[in-house]
């Protein structure tokens, strides 16, 4: 996948019917996302249970875009090699999900997959200083990860920190919470290039109707230009 900093839309499947993944994600592409946005979580590094491997490897023949996963998990490490088998173009780990996020970005780029890191609200940009060089995309959260339509945390302070580390590096800065079209603007403005939303996506279609998933995601496109 080539770098660009253009505007990219990445609907979140938590927020798809769970029984047509494969469905929904044709859906969703064909009204316009750019990517496709996995969130896996294990009940234990958050309050909450999804999906596996499996599911990726499942879904990844639906997706002709990016399977962008996000590993809301701890240990990471240890199933790495099972994501980049499952066919994740980007997989994003944690900074607070164990002692040695260097290794982990080692790793996963190690397995043929872009390398993400992501920060909790309330982690500093400075936690990701000294891997930037390691790093693909560094995820933000907006909201504190486990469950999808919270109310949106405001972060740009961070975004505008991260930015100006990065510099000229080929980095995406991803945003993740709480995205729809009253917040995505001044997160784009701030520096944010992917906007990761599920509800704000999702809500009003269905696979049948699916002309709302295009609707919404040309309003939060629109806000951001």
């Amino acid at each position: 996948m080539s770098f660009d900093r253009s505007v990219k839309i990445a609907p979140s499947i938590l927020a798809a019917d769970f029984a047509a993944f494969g469905a929904e994600i044709e859906a969703v592409e064909a009204q316009g996302a750019d990517w496709i946005h996995v969130d896996v979580m294990d009940g234990h590094f958050v309050p909450n249970i999804t999906f596996g491997p499996a599911t990726c490897a499942a879904i990844k023949p639906h997706i002709g875009t990016v399977m962008d996963v996000h590993l809301m998990i701890a240990p990471v490490d240890p199933y790495i090699e099972d994501f980049a088998k499952a066919g994740a173009d980007i997989l994003t780990a944690h900074v607070e999900a164990g002692p040695h996020i260097h290794r982990t970005l080692q790793a996963i780029r190690g397995a043929g997959m872009k390398a993400g890191v992501a920060l909790n609200p309330g982690t500093p940009a400075e936690a990701v200083a000294h891997v930037l060089d390691l790093c693909d995309l560094i995820c933000v959260m907006t909201v504190n990860p486990g469950f999808g339509g919270q109310k949106f945390i405001p972060m740009h302070d961070k975004v505008r920190k991260l930015r100006e580390m990065i510099g000229d590096r080929e980095i995406h800065v991803e945003i993740d919470g709480g995205v729809d079209p009253t917040t995505a603007g001044d997160l784009v403005t701030a520096g944010a290039d992917v906007l990761v939303a599920g509800s704000a996506v999702f809500r009003g279609g269905s696979v049948s109707n699916s002309e709302p998933y295009g609707e919404n995601i040309r309003a939060i496109r629109a806000a951001t230009s």
